[in-house]
């Protein structure tokens, strides 16, 4: 008698946690923060112990085609503006072809709106690091700096709209953006692969903030 073949489990996802510092999945998205999928850290600080330690513009040690999505919040805007590409285009080779990447940044236009009312060094909300001023959101946060973590520096930034052009531009097919005016934050969700309405918004409600 022949023995039955069974059908071999597929290989949990991976998701690339994109300078993560010392946090795990339990702080990127709903969508990721689930036992379905498997998590890999990097950052370019040792200390934080990542998984692999690279930065967003040679993450080398991370195989092309290796990975099935992309976690980064807040750290494109550490980049200087000709980095930008250079990182995305590291965001495509490591995602395979049906790979996405969920990113989020600070909203400069929400924050310039506080610079317009010559709020620059006020608090704009207070976060587990301490009142945050638009100055912060701006140029990086004075407190880290201070202290000699100069990999908290912001050298460029983003509206909604140059977001979402810059992900297109870098090669990203299907593109969908939120701005949060009221938290200061803009999100994307940039997919490797043309996906329709249904599939974006499916996306969207699992890794967007609700």
């Amino acid at each position: 008698m022949s023995t039955p073949i069974r059908a071999t489990e597929a290989p949990m996802p991976t998701f690339l946690h994109v300078g993560s510092g010392r946090q795990n999945k339990q702080y990127t998205t709903r969508g990721f923060n689930t036992p379905q999928w498997r998590e890999l850290r990097l950052d370019i600080d040792a200390d934080v112990l990542p998984d692999v330690v690279g930065t967003m513009t040679d993450m080398s040690s991370v195989s092309t085609g290796s990975v099935q999505a992309i976690f980064s919040s807040h750290n494109i805007e550490h980049l200087y503006p000709h980095e930008v590409p250079l990182a995305l285009a590291e965001f495509l080779r490591v995602l395979d072809d049906d790979g996405f990447a969920v990113i989020t940044c600070p909203d400069l236009a929400a924050v310039c709106a506080l610079v317009a009312q010559d709020k620059l060094t006020e608090p704009a909300y207070v976060s587990s690091m301490g009142p945050i001023a638009p100055i912060d959101i701006l140029y990086g946060h004075r407190p880290a700096l201070a202290a000699g973590n100069l990999y908290m520096a912001h050298r460029c930034g983003f509206t909604r709209r140059v977001l979402d052009a810059t992900l297109q531009v870098a090669g990203f097919v299907t593109v969908a953006t939120l701005a949060r005016p009221q938290a200061f934050d803009l999100w994307a969700l940039a997919s490797k692969r043309v996906r329709n309405e249904d599939e974006i918004r499916a996306l969207a409600a699992e890794h967007f903030p609700a």
